[in-house]
């Protein structure tokens, strides 16, 4: 029989009388037993497929207590990284909150997995399956219901379940609406450069540590008297406010010439700073211990090496985002270069591979539609123009690429450490996989496929979006004017 993990039975709870953990792992029988007369003769890969399968299959297919029992086994699944992310978030916030993790679970690790529960024909609705096999509107909606009801596993370029969840646990309203309670919200640029701390800056260029020097010297001076009035959001820092910054930098032997240069300097100190708070982020503050079947305290969060560890964390931020910047630049030019010589090879579509570029252009430069650009390019229809362009189609291309070099990468990282040996354990393979796909998806990918499915009004302001612009730049200059 296969060694099918116990994740697909044993669920993630609230124990509100854990006086320190407030959770527990619990075994859900039913769930064990259809793991093992269900699966035993599926390959350990295609588990999880089989299992969402059967939980999304049609009535006519499959009955309401064969999908409910696939679905039981999957909403165990996906408790785990609900509860990580639980802790990642708390963990975010540092010792400037007036909350722990345990006050964020009961939003999301709301299943306790007594319940069948399967959705209805659109798929929107918790229907609960009684002992009876009858089936009603369930009048408790479980988290990790939704969590499965959103995950399209059959999509190209999908994210792993366990990303999903982490995702669909950030963004979850009812969580965002508690956060905001406490004060939380996305740090505007300014924001982040008022408060960034000694261990920031050493990361930094000596050109940039002297940027983020004048931006205290004027702003946060301007600030503290801000806040005695009673102000609350960073605003953008004035014009007068940036001439002095630039006085101050000439002061230094600095030479930056305009505002404009100053403003462009300061967004993308602003951008590293955030990087680095969501890759240190990531981590929580224990780990699973597989021979005990709990989560036990990280024992590299002593407190004599907590600075070193910091920095270390600081410096494969640096080398992850450096690296990722550099990969997507590479992978784009690769990708869309790849497509037009498939084009030219064409019977069909040769006559449109000049025009391939062009259309990308008005795609992410212009946020035109592709039924506005068929006729735009002399294309007969939307059909053709999404066969010709099909953004959606490189998307996935570049993420696959970038996932792969990333990788790769990382992997030569962790190997000259002393973390791994080459070629890596499946498992630690596997785990640095799907850290590298939440990586870069929270980073680029995502961000880039919700401007695609956006439709109209559709504003593409991604990172991807604006590689993909500076690309076409350097093939026609003229081409954005």
């Amino acid at each position: 029989m296969i060694n099918i993990s116990s994740r697909y039975w044993k669920i993630w709870r609230i124990n509100p009388a854990g006086e320190k953990l407030g959770y527990k792992q619990i075994l859900v029988p039913i769930a064990q037993e259809f793991s093992k007369n269900q699966v035993f003769d599926i390959d350990n890969n295609n588990i999880q497929n089989f299992l969402l399968s059967c939980f999304h299959a049609k009535k006519t297919q499959i009955d309401a207590v064969n999908r409910a029992q696939a679905g039981l086994c999957l909403r165990c699944y996906v408790s785990e990284p609900i509860l990580k992310e639980c802790k990642k978030i708390d963990s975010l916030f540092s010792g400037e909150k007036q909350f722990t993790y345990r006050d964020l679970l009961p939003f999301v690790l709301n299943d306790d997995g007594q319940k069948l529960i399967i959705l209805d024909r659109d798929g929107k609705t918790q229907l609960m399956v009684d002992d009876n096999s009858q089936v009603k509107i369930s009048t408790y909606k479980f988290f990790s219901v939704t969590v499965l009801q959103t995950f399209n596993a059959d999509l190209q370029s999908r994210m792993s379940l366990d990303n999903w969840t982490y995702l669909q646990t950030k963004q979850n309203p009812d969580l965002k609406n508690f956060l905001s309670e406490f004060g939380f919200q996305n740090l505007s640029d300014w924001a982040l450069l008022n408060r960034a701390r000694v261990k920031q800056i050493e990361r930094l260029s000596t050109l940039e540590r002297f940027v983020v020097e004048a931006f205290h010297a004027v702003y946060r001076r301007d600030r503290r008297m801000q806040h005695h009035q009673g102000a609350k959001r960073c605003p953008d820092p004035t014009n007068s406010q940036l001439q002095e910054m630039l006085a101050y930098l000439k002061q230094q032997q600095v030479s930056i010439d305009t505002t404009i240069e100053l403003m462009k300097l300061l967004k993308n100190i602003a951008l590293q700073l955030r990087k680095y708070d969501i890759w240190s982020s990531r981590e929580s503050l224990d780990i699973y211990d597989a021979e005990s079947g709990t989560y036990q305290p990280r024992r590299d969060l002593s407190v004599d090496s907590l600075d070193e560890a910091d920095l270390e964390q600081q410096e494969f931020s640096q080398f992850l985002y450096k690296h990722l910047d550099s990969s997507l630049n590479e992978i784009i030019r690769q990708e869309v270069e790849a497509n037009i010589k498939k084009l030219q090879k064409s019977n069909k579509y040769a006559p449109f591979a000049d025009k391939y570029i062009q259309g990308l252009q008005l795609y992410y430069c212009q946020a035109m539609s592709l039924k506005e650009i068929a006729p735009e390019l002399g294309m007969t229809s939307w059909d053709q123009a999404r066969r010709v362009l099909n953004p959606g189609d490189l998307l996935a291309k570049v993420r696959t690429r970038t996932v792969e070099q990333m990788l790769e990468t990382v992997l030569e990282k962790a190997a000259e450490k002393g973390l791994t040996k080459i070629p890596p354990e499946a498992n630690y393979l596997i785990a640095l996989t799907e850290q590298i796909e939440a990586y870069v998806d929270a980073e680029v990918f995502q961000a880039a496929a919700e401007e695609i499915r956006a439709g109209k009004n559709r504003s593409m302001d991604s990172s991807y979006a604006e590689k993909l612009r500076n690309y076409m730049y350097q093939c026609s200059p003229n081409i954005l004017n």
